[in-house]
């Protein structure tokens, strides 16, 4: 596994479990303590984290967006870039909360498009865009995360018929379940897809399998993954067999 990959996974660990030991994670993804020490004392050198003695740890749910933003930023850009491409003017497209849908958010300018999000990312990315109409559905402010959820927000979607959903996720599992790690956001990516005639799931390499004891939906519930060139093959596999559109870059 590449020291980016790791790393990116080791901060979705302390996302879901708020606090992990070295042993830990050095058995989780099977390399040497001293390995997972240098990666810890990386990531917190860049502010990611907070180290404790014997570990790592963050508050759960409170890496700041803009933190987020940075892990795999390259990787993000291009799948972002790949995703853009599916997008037809004229299209009503939905647009999940996530670093990578706002990335994807940044390329959509200037097109003669309908944009639905509750993602406050995405509106900062096209609000002042003369061709983009911009549908902002209300709710609750997670204002960490950039986001808004609650009934609100569900019954505004259940309002909207979309061409196509451009979904986030904390990550896809090897049987190809879309996985998340925040309650709060579960009911309202459900809605998203019940609302669209096609999803699209947007998940850089990393996210195999990623993170999120949630379930979102099955691969029966969306058409298309955009990932990396280095997604893990078996579960890619999966996904084609059951009949979803892979698309990497």
């Amino acid at each position: 596994m590449l020291t980016a990959t790791r790393q990116a996974k080791i901060l979705d660990s302390l996302r879901t479990e708020g606090e992990v030991s070295v042993e830990l994670l050095a058995g989780r993804f099977g390399v040497s303590a001293s390995t997972i020490r240098r990666d810890l004392n990386a990531l917190s050198a860049d502010g990611l984290l907070r180290r404790v003695r014997g570990g790592g740890n963050v508050e759960p749910d409170r890496v700041p967006f803009s933190d987020v933003e940075r892990v795999r930023s390259a990787e993000k850009e291009l799948v972002a870039s790949r995703a853009a491409a599916l997008v037809e003017d004229g299209d009503v497209i939905l647009i999940d909360i996530g670093t990578t849908t706002a990335l994807l958010a940044r390329h959509l300018r200037g097109r003669r498009l309908t944009v639905v999000t509750s993602s406050l990312a995405v509106i900062d990315q096209l609000r002042d865009d003369d061709e983009v109409e911009l549908i902002v559905l209300g709710g609750a402010v997670r204002k960490n995360y950039h986001s808004m959820v609650g009934v609100l927000t569900e019954q505004a979607l259940a309002q909207i018929r979309a061409s196509v959903c451009f979904l986030g996720t904390s990550g896809i599992r090897s049987d190809g379940t879309i996985a998340d790690t925040t309650g709060m956001e579960v009911p309202v990516k459900k809605a998203m897809i019940e609302s669209s005639n096609r999803v699209v799931v947007l998940a850089d390499s990393s996210k195999f399998p990623g993170v999120g004891l949630l379930n979102v939906c099955g691969p029966d519930r969306y058409s298309t993954v955009v990932t990396n060139d280095d997604a893990d093959p078996a579960t890619l596999d999966v996904l084609r067999s059951a009949g979803v559109e892979v698309l990497t870059t």
